[in-house]
């Protein structure tokens, strides 16, 4: 195995490394470290727009892997096209169940608390008291159980919910209870107090959170987007959001960002972070403990992780 492979991070800065390719460190720059119809193991740069990551695709006639480094696929899915057929797409299973669940609880606390409220109100030197909803006995309705949505249940246990309803494309069952398919998502909204997406954005998803959706959720209901933007109908959730029958916290937004006059910004009962929900401090050491542990499977011709489709490969 001696042909190229592109990191996002420095090849010295990552131990454990397999000999026998040749690594090339490239996060996105102009010039590219070396003919990309050299590389063989593609590993996607980390928070960079689509069009960036796709460049190279084009060219890589000879890759055989191509690795994300974030849980989602949808960056890359406008070059996989291009590539020869075989090709293994992976993603980041494992990096990001952590700090998403972290941020996820964060945002559903905060807007359940009030903590926005309080951060302006200390700037204007205002005590300001009061009663605030608590998570503690509220239903939780978590769309998009994979690994994410699993990570964030972990961290709802000790919070003392009523209930947690699980929701994912397919029925299945789980030791700590069913997992209900998206048929059954319009019979389960009603009955949540707070409703976390955390699914993947694809074709089935885009806009599922649309205004028969959003009707649906109970009046004072939270709305917690830690998945992608497009899977709200932005516009159905500011009408939703100017009624102040709901709230919302979003790590995720359509347009992402929105531009600064955008009534998102402004619109009551919402909280928004800048997509934070992956790049903390855990994320390079776990970056780099997938990315060594793929690389050596590669070279030594074991099963890769993650494996979410092979290029060319049927569908049905």
């Amino acid at each position: 195995m001696t042909a190229d492979v592109w990191l996002p991070i420095p090849p010295d800065e990552i131990d454990g490394l397999p000999e026998g390719p040749d690594y090339r460190f490239w996060n996105g720059g102009d010039d590219f470290p070396a003919d990309p119809a050299d590389c063989a193991f593609y590993v996607v740069p980390y928070m960079k727009p689509s069009p960036l990551c796709v460049r190279p695709m084009g060219r890589m006639s000879n890759v055989r892997v191509v690795q994300t480094l974030s849980a989602g696929i949808d960056h890359v899915e406008p070059g996989l096209g291009n590539l020869p057929a075989g090709v293994r797409l992976c993603n980041a299973r494992g990096v990001h169940e952590a700090s998403t669940g972290e941020l996820t609880l964060a945002l559903i606390l905060a807007s359940l608390r009030g903590i926005p409220d309080f951060v302006r109100a200390q700037d204007r030197g205002e005590w300001l008291g009061g009663f605030r909803p608590a998570l503690a006995d509220k239903n939780v309705l978590i769309v998009g159980y994979g690994s994410i949505g699993e990570a964030i249940e972990d961290r709802l246990v000790p919070f003392e919910v009523a209930r947690v309803a699980r929701v994912a494309r397919s029925e299945r069952t789980t030791a700590r209870g069913p997992v209900h398919p998206l048929t059954e998502l319009p019979a389960l909204l009603p009955e949540a107090d707070v409703v976390i997406l955390s699914t993947p954005l694809n074709e089935s998803t885009r806009g599922l959170a649309g205004a028969d959706f959003l009707s649906r959720m109970k009046d004072g209901a939270l709305l917690v987007n830690v998945a992608r933007g497009p899977v709200v109908d932005t516009k159905a959730l500011l009408a939703e959001l100017e009624t102040g029958r709901i709230t919302a916290a979003l790590d995720v937004t359509d347009p992402e960002p929105p531009a600064r006059e955008h009534p998102l910004w402004r619109a009551p009962g919402v909280l928004i972070s800048p997509h934070v929900g992956g790049p903390t401090s855990a994320f390079l050491p776990r970056a780099k403990r997938l990315l060594v542990d793929q690389l050596n499977r590669y070279v030594n011709r074991e099963p890769l992780r993650n494996v979410i489709l092979t290029t060319g490969a049927s569908t049905d």
